[in-house]
């Protein structure tokens, strides 16, 4: 195998289709399912030359495009990535070994959680993740959105459309989210913003029945009777397998640049796992094409 690439989310499967239309062959080794974050998302409306195209669809469209131009997809957690003297590399899942000539790093992120007490035991009960997998379980009732991000604040706006209330809650101020996509849920009637304030703890019987709330400058407590809360508070990245492989940043970001070159020659990385300032579907993309172009030049 020419390249093994380590995630099929936007990253990976670009990278695929770049390696694949190079003449060398392609393995995307992938954990759970294809798409990555994206898939969650219910309308994409920031692609350019596509106006509106569901997560799913997007997603589905990447990883047919690979599959037709010849890439092989496995559905295997890679444990870990062992470099070999000839500058060659050994991939190894639970059941399988990959030997190949350059590996891309495509690995994605994973949402970050609050960190209270019962949150685990309430997932799936109240506390969720993702708006648009969960969103309509709630239709007609009040709920919660803890963030400040993009993503927050997309999730709110979501939510507006068949939920009874929404708090969104933010730690700060001012939202980093875009201003346009701030300003689209400041207009929502059944929309409230709690700012300068943290969600303190979770209360429940044997679903979420509300969250207690503490304005981080007077140190208030309030509680809001919620039946939901959708946590949208960023994102950790997926790396801890190749630590001894290449190089991380203290928030555990493969150390790459631009040019997707990792502290390791014939080791790439691309997509939200790498050190960059924007994570976008369009960066990602990139960053699939140009990783893989180097794995191809790498690997002769």
């Amino acid at each position: 195998m020419d390249v093994v690439i380590i995630g099929a989310g936007t990253a990976g499967l670009s990278a695929a289709i770049y390696v694949q239309r190079a003449g060398k062959s392609a393995l995307v080794l992938e954990g759970s399912a294809y798409g990555g974050q994206i898939i969650n998302t219910l309308d994409v409306e920031n692609y350019p030359g596509i106006k509106h195209i569901s997560g799913f669809e997007f997603a589905t469209g990447l990883y047919e495009q690979a599959v037709e131009l010849g890439a092989q997809v496995e559905f295997e957690t890679v444990l870990q990535v062992e470099p070999k003297e000839d500058g060659t590399f050994t991939v190894k899942t639970a059941d399988n070994a990959y030997d190949c000539k350059a590996v891309i790093l495509a690995t994605g992120v994973r949402r970050r959680e609050l960190g209270l007490d019962k949150e685990t035991e309430l997932v799936g009960k109240g506390v969720s993740y993702c708006a648009t997998c969960d969103g309509a379980f709630y239709k007609g009732k009040d709920v919660a959105v803890f963030g400040g991000g993009n993503t927050a604040v997309e999730d709110a706006e979501f939510l507006t459309r068949f939920c009874n209330k929404i708090y969104l809650i933010h730690r700060r101020d001012q939202f980093r989210a875009d201003a346009a996509e701030v300003e689209k849920v400041r207009e929502k009637e059944n929309l409230e913003m709690v700012l300068n304030s943290n969600v303190t703890a979770l209360l429940a019987e044997d679903r979420l029945t509300a969250v207690e709330v503490t304005d981080k400058n007077t140190l208030e407590k309030r509680v809001l009777p919620v039946s939901g809360l959708f946590v949208a508070i960023g994102q950790v990245p997926s790396n801890q397998a190749f630590a001894d492989l290449v190089e991380l940043d203290e928030s555990g970001y493969i150390v790459a640049g631009e040019d997707c070159l990792t502290s390791r020659p014939g080791v790439f990385a691309a997509g939200d796992c790498r050190t960059k300032k924007v994570r976008q579907l369009t960066t990602a993309a990139a960053d699939g094409a140009i990783a893989a172009l180097a794995a191809c030049s790498y690997s002769g």
